[in-house]
């Protein structure tokens, strides 16, 4: 098993991953709704998923969108290896890896979406419905956000790989 190392994840994937993990944290468990800290740690994570979408266009080869999109064919090799129990070893992102990464862009976006209306959109002045869309929203981030942690410390195991600490330091053992 090689030890020797590649850079993988560039600065701005890993500014963008916590700045939004740190976002989501402090919304979910220590801001208030409304509040002015919750409106703004909003704001500030819809930039950084306006950054992240172009980013996936023009940044790094495994941030780029055609490296690690979950096409049919990509989630069908990587849940066949799973179900055999074959390790998936892939530099970058696993298919399903990257299926929950874009539920969690898309329900962060959601978030913002609704927190915007809620705040800034008189019509719905008094409608629950989007409060509770947005509530509805920020739960389901919760379960995705649980499931990435999740699978990101059970395939460090079974890949015998700290995939957590790739994040941090942005390298990633050669295959």
């Amino acid at each position: 098993m090689s030890t020797e190392t590649l850079r993988l994840w560039d600065p701005l994937v890993r500014l963008f991953h916590w700045s939004l993990a740190g976002v989501f944290v402090a919304n979910y468990f220590f801001t208030e709704e409304g509040e002015s800290w919750h409106v703004w740690l909003g704001y500030y994570a819809v930039a950084w998923l306006a950054i992240r979408v172009v980013w996936g266009f023009v940044g790094s080869p495994a941030a780029r969108w055609a490296d690690f999109w979950p096409t049919r064919a990509r989630l069908a090799e990587h849940l066949q290896a799973l179900v055999a129990g074959r390790p998936y070893h892939r530099l970058g992102h696993s298919p399903l890896g990257a299926l929950v990464m874009l539920l969690m862009m898309v329900c962060m976006a959601g978030l913002g979406l609704s927190g915007f209306l809620m705040q800034e959109v008189d019509y719905f002045f008094g409608s629950d419905v989007v409060e509770e869309v947005h509530e509805l929203l920020a739960n389901g981030l919760l379960l995705l956000v649980g499931l990435h942690l999740t699978a990101a410390l059970v395939e460090s195991v079974r890949l015998r790989e700290n995939l957590p600490l790739s994040m941090i330091t942005g390298r990633r053992r050669k295959l």
